[in-house]
């Protein structure tokens, strides 16, 4: 591996891993996309990004620790895991242009969650934080990302915002919830011998650094900056998958 190399996957890590601080998410949207387009294989990509997310989280969490929702957390993880590790079995089996459309679709939804105490006050007072709320949302939204090499991270922030946690909150808990999601997922891909562990190690040191100032940053940054700010790069996202698979 080149100098080059080295410093373009650690400048990946660093982009990705900034993101997850700032905005709670699992950073695989940014990651995985920038992995493939500097010739990494899609599975290897996949395999990489779910090595570096419980690692480069955990810095994450610390930093937000003040914030996370530990009662939600717990069964966000149940509902989560369960699907992170369903949609790694299952990695590459759905289309892409297909699961592409599918993320749109749930991205437009996630969107629309951030805003729901707003665009419809009633329905969002009709929601509440309960067991079969958490478990069966997180399951449903991980095997969705799980399907893409994902961890559930880039959606988990606006699901929690829908279930009434302010987005400070909803960013902390999403962070430390895809600590054990990303963990799950890792676990698939490390026993199927997928993770290139040369790269996979620089990546993750530009995401720790990443991680740490893109939470530093988000603690100090107004909530409705932070919910407009995620609200662009969720959707930017999503297009730009469709992109690719169109």
């Amino acid at each position: 591996m080149t100098i080059d190399q080295m410093i373009l996957l650690t400048g990946i890590g660093l982009v990705a891993g900034f993101m997850s601080g700032l905005f709670g998410i699992g950073g695989g949207a940014v990651r995985i996309p920038l992995l493939n387009l500097v010739g990494i294989p899609l599975l290897s990509a996949f395999a990489i990004n779910m090595f570096v997310i419980p690692i480069a989280q955990s810095t994450g969490a610390y930093a937000h620790r003040r914030n996370i929702d530990y009662h939600l957390a717990f069964y966000v993880v149940i509902g989560g895991t369960i699907g992170s590790v369903t949609g790694a079995m299952f990695a590459g089996l759905i289309t892409t242009l297909v699961l592409a459309m599918i993320f749109v679709g749930i991205t437009i939804l996630a969107v629309s969650g951030i805003y729901l105490d707003r665009i419809a006050p009633k329905f969002y007072r009709t929601l509440t934080p309960r067991l079969r709320n958490l478990v069966l949302g997180a399951f449903i939204l991980n095997l969705l990302t799980g399907l893409r090499g994902g961890s559930g991270g880039s959606l988990f922030p606006p699901f929690l915002k829908a279930m009434h946690l302010d987005i400070h909150k909803a960013i902390a808990t999403s962070i430390f919830v895809t600590i054990f999601t990303g963990c799950a997922g890792m676990i698939v891909y490390w026993s199927r011998g997928d993770i290139p562990w040369t790269p996979g190690l620089f990546v993750l040191a530009g995401s720790l650094a990443g991680v740490a100032a893109g939470s530093r940053v988000s603690l100090k940054t107004k909530p409705f900056l932070l919910e407009a700010g995620l609200s662009v790069l969720i959707v930017i996202l999503s297009l730009i998958t469709l992109y690719k698979a169109i």
